[in-house]
Order: structure tokens, then sequence, then C-alpha cells
């Protein structure tokens, strides 16, 4: 035995004290009686019956010698040493995908792997130490011989579920090295894998083979005419099962369709589900069983065009010819204003002036100008002024190699198109010429001073017959993919994959809302912003665009390697000899001696009763 504190037992000094203080006491009170002949009388009795009454003060002093030792001993903190008892402990806790299934009826196999490591913590000696080893998108060593257990059991519990894909190769071998120096300790692997070897390791699995797990893979969708189809696999894990899926519009709460699917064990079974071709933001396609894992039974489709990037604000007094164009390019949302409405409006993925060109430019994204009448600062092109032919020209389509020119001519033939008056302007380097006249630029498209995506047509559309013509519909299909860059290439993605962003101008911030809440903040420096989403579900991303918020989905589904509720491996042994490792432990006795101190206290209080109030 050891004490922290020795100077405590200098508290023993109380003992002759009380020795004094008992002898110096008075033994004798008075009482009085009613009569000296019943006390006599009561007095022998009491003899006869109680031999040892003499005694009691003695307890009493007994007691409390014993007391003063425990107080002196609690003070002083006493550590028992327990020869042998304490080990090096090692867990490798798995926390990928499959470790989210079910166990149990209200905790997960992660959940109920953590709760293993934290008994083998609580019930190891005093003075063993600990290593943690953490599988989840990358291996990491949480702790590495912390003879804490408040500390290893503190950051075990902070560790969060991954849903990543992943092996346990890299645990291997930090728990190969670890255990190369230290080949007395006890390695623990706690995960729902089964390994037909493990030497050296103890396997502590978490999982029931007979639990069941559906799943969706390869989920798409398309519109043909006037019918919408949803497509994909769906995958029986532990058995041959008949299935209910469903799909639902916008988060409606009753599906648009259903279909019953007969699937075999593990082999992936086509379905459809179809509707009629709607207009929707989202498309969620559910398995309506339940079972361990419930996040790969649905999956979200968006549609690319349904966030406010695509909506169009046209600021014009004659809106005709190009709302008409615009509307035959695909899902647009146009809201048109005459140039006394437009007051400087934000939210837009597009503005379009026609024949009015606004003091200020909107920076939250692309514009057009047609009929440009003034210049600006920020336009990154001259307005030099109107000129009247007097005769119609004909405009030239560009025949320039550059990839630019060839993306926003594409599918045009170079149909006759008449100008009667056009705007001159002089443009600067950021911008690319498609339709001339007589060397003067009359279609053009680049970027502006602060990097919006600028279009312009140097004319009115009334003074040309381009409306007409089929090369201005293909005209307007290039320029409107060019001036809505995709910020998603694709809304879908499994947890192991990047997902990349392409940042648009004057992006100030982007913001990550995981499924569960999180938030991360991605840098807006460069042109392309990336993160792993660490969750599955649905992931909200906000780009703010010059103090104007846009909103983009993303869906990421748990990797199908980790789907699989029963999943065996091989082999996962540590190479050497396992050496006996034991070493002194500790067993801290204070509370054991809080416990003793009371019951002292107690038992002293009943003597003291006893004499005080003669109970005897």
């Amino acid at each position: 035995m050891t004490f922290l504190y020795p100077l405590g037992l200098l508290g023993l000094l109380g003992i002759p004290v009380l020795i004094i203080i008992y002898i110096i006491k008075s033994k004798y009170t008075e009482q009085t009686v009613s009569s000296t002949y019943l006390w006599r009388l009561s007095e022998r009795f009491m003899k006869k019956r109680n031999p040892f009454s003499h005694l009691t003060g003695l307890i009493s002093l007994i007691l409390q010698i014993l007391a003063v030792i425990a107080i002196s001993l609690t003070i002083a903190h006493p550590i028992l040493t327990m020869p042998g008892a304490a080990q090096d402990y090692c867990f490798i806790l798995d926390g990928t995908g499959s470790m989210q299934m079910q166990h149990g009826k209200d905790s997960t196999r992660f959940e109920a792997g953590k709760q293993e490591i934290a008994t083998l913590i609580e019930d190891s000696a005093d003075g063993s130490t600990y290593t943690l080893i953490y599988v989840a998108d990358k291996t990491t060593k949480v702790y590495e011989q912390t003879d804490s257990k408040a500390v290893a059991r503190t950051m075990l519990d902070e560790l969060k579920y991954s849903f990543s894909e992943s092996t346990l190769a890299d645990a291997q071998a930090i728990a190969q090295a670890y255990f190369a120096q230290n080949s007395g300790s006890k390695v623990y692997l706690v995960t729902d894998r089964g390994y037909q070897t493990h030497e050296n390791i103890t396997l502590i699995r978490l999982c029931d083979e007979s639990v069941q797990n559906y799943a969706l893979s390869q989920v798409t969708y398309a519109v043909q005419g006037e019918q919408l189809s949803v497509n994909g696999n769906v995958t029986s894990y532990r058995s041959d099962a008949t299935l209910t899926l469903e799909l639902y519009v916008d988060g409606a709460e009753q599906p648009v369709a259903t279909s019953t699917v007969v699937t075999k064990r593990e082999k992936a079974t086509p379905f459809q589900l179809t509707t009629a071709a709607c207009e929707f933001s989202s498309l969620e396609v559910r398995i309506a069983q339940s079972d361990v894992l419930g996040y790969d039974n649905s999956v979200v489709l968006f549609d690319p065009q349904s966030d406010d990037t695509y909506k169009i604000l046209l600021v014009s007094d004659r809106p005709f010819f190009i709302k008409a164009a615009l509307g035959a390019v695909g899902k647009t949302n146009i809201t048109v204003k005459s140039t006394e409405e437009y007051d400087n409006d934000l939210g837009y993925g597009l503005y379009v002036f026609d024949t009015f060109t606004p003091a200020t430019m909107p920076l939250d994204g692309s514009i057009w100008l047609i009929n440009p009448l003034a210049s600006s600062d920020d336009l990154g092109f001259s307005v030099q002024g109107e000129v009247a032919l007097p005769e119609a020209g004909v405009l030239e389509l560009s025949r320039d190699s550059t990839s630019m020119v060839q993306t926003l001519t594409a599918d045009m033939t170079g149909e006759e198109v008449h100008l009667t008056r056009f705007v001159k302007c002089g443009m600067y380097r950021k911008f690319a010429t498609l339709m001339t006249l007589e060397g003067n630029p009359i279609v053009f498209a680049g970027t502006n001073t602060y990097g919006n995506r600028l279009a312009v047509f140097a004319f009115d559309l009334h003074d040309s017959n381009i409306a007409m013509r089929m090369d201005f519909v293909m005209l307007i299909r290039n320029l409107a993919e060019f001036s809505f860059p995709a910020v998603l290439e694709q809304n879908n993605f499994y947890c192991t994959d990047t997902v990349h962003l392409n940042v648009l101008a004057n992006t100030d911030s982007i913001r990550v809302d995981s499924p569960t809440g999180q938030v991360q903040y991605l840098s807006c420096e460069s042109a392309v912003a990336s993160f792993v989403p660490a969750e599955a579900g649905v992931h909200t991303v906000t780009m703010t665009v010059s103090g104007s918020p846009r909103t983009f989905f993303v869906h990421a589904a748990i990797p199908e390697a980790e789907r699989n509720p029963v999943i065996a491996e091989k082999e996962l042994s540590l190479v050497g000899t396992q050496t006996e490792g034991g070493f002194d432990g500790s067993y801290d006795a204070l509370v054991l001696m809080f416990i003793f101190l009371a019951l002292l206290f107690a038992a002293d209080w009943v003597v003291y009763c006893y004499e005080k109030y003669q109970l005897r």
C-alpha cells in the first residue's frame, strides 16, 4: 500500500489525545429517582441481564479511535498495489458504414462497440494503459498508452460515426507496429466483420446473422413525352424478398407511384416507377419495408434546374421575342418587368436587359444586354453610339476555332440574318465575338469587370429578322448554357466521393449543412470548392453570391460495400508471439475508506444515544 498524501497520517496523533480525555473524563452523572429501593432493584436486575454494560464507555472510545485512524488514512489517500493485475490494452474500433446498422432495440453496432470498449476500460485495474485505433473515412490513433480511464472514456465517447467504406488494413498496420514494441499488450478488435483467423487479436463481433437489409442503387430518372420514369436496382442481402417501392414528388405525404418487386438474395433486381410528367424539385424513392439500416432504403433525386440559379429577370418594354426564345430553351422561371418597374432587383440567375442599361449591374448572376444604350464602368466594353445602315446588312457567323466560340455557336448553320441598325461597341480581351457585321462585333460574350458572365446583342431584335431564324433558337440555347454555369455536375454521390462545386462569380461564402445539422464552410477563393459528405442523406449547400443566397442539394448514399449486414473476411492477424504483459496495478481505496468512516460515525452515535438516554 502507498499513500498519495503521507502527511495525512499525522492525524494519528489524535489517538493519545482521545485516551487522555477518556481517563480524565468524569464517569458519574446525577439522576433524580422516585425511590432508591426501586433504583437498586432495577440496577441489580440490569446487571444480571447485561453483564457487559460496564464496557459501554470503552466501546465508544474504541469507535472514536477507529474513526481517527480512518480519517487519517482517508486524508493520506491509500492506494493498494495489485501485483500483475494491470494490462496494456489496444482497441481497434470499426466505425465504417455497416456499423450504423441497428443492434438490439435502441442502439447501433457502433454505439454497442463503444460500450464494449468502455466496459473493458472500467473493469481493468488502475494503472493499465489504453490505446485506441479508430477506423472511419481514415484510420487514426485516437490516443496511445494513456493511463487515465477518464481520458480514455471521454475521448471514446466523443468519436462520431462514419458512413465511409474502408478496410481494416491501415488499422492492422498500426496495430502490428504497436504489437511489435509491446508484445504483452492485449489487442481487441471491435467490429461487425467476421474473420476466420485473428491471431493475437481478441475479436468482439457485433453481428446478428439473422437480420435483414434492403438497399437501393443506381437510381435515375428520365422524362419522355408525357411520362416520368424512375429506374434503378433493389437488393435483399439476407434472403429472397418481395419488396414494395414508392415514389414521392417534392416531399409529398402520399406516393404518386408504387411497384412490387420480387428479389433474390444478394441479386440486384431492376425496377421502374412511372407517373405523369410534372414539374418537380425532388423525387424520392423509398422501400416500404423496414430493416436494420434505414440509410440505404431511400434515394433522393434533384432536378438540376430547380434551384434559383435558373430564375430569369427580363427587363423589357417589348419582351415577346426574347421571352419566347428563352421559354423554348427548357425549364426556366421567367419574371418580366418593364424598364420603369426595375429597381435594382437581386436573386436571379440571369438578368436580361432589353433596350435598357441600368446604372449599376447586378453582381449575383449572368447578364444579357440587348441593344445597350450607354456605357458603364462595370460592363467591360464601351458603347460608342448607334449606327443606321442605308440598306440591310447581313450578319456573319464567326468561324473562330477557339473553344468558347465553337461552344456558343454549336448547331448554328449560318442562316442569313439581316440588320438595319446596330450599336457600335468597343470590346476588350475578355470577350469572344460570335456574329459580326462588316467587322463590327454584333453578338459577343465573355465576362465583365466583376467576373459575371455577359452576353451582348448590339442591336434591337425588332430591327432584324433574327427572331425568325432557327439559328436564333440555337444561339439562345447555347448562351443559356453559358449563362447558367453548373454549380454541381450531379447531385447524387456516395459518402466516400468528393463533391466538387463550381464557384460562381462574386461568391461571398459557401456553407454546407449535413443531414444532422453539422455545418462547414468551404473556401470560395478558387474556381472550384470541394467537400466529402461524411453523412448519408441530403446535404444543403448555400452559396451566397453578392449577398443573395442560392441553395443546392446533394444526396449522399452509404457505399454499397457497407450494406451487407454480414461481412465475412479471411484473416486479420498480428505477426509475433504474445508474451505475459501483466504489471503492477493499483486500486484506489478512497471510496471504501469513506464508507468505513461513515459506519464508524453511525456506530458511535448509537453508543452515545445508548448512554445518554439509558436505552438498555
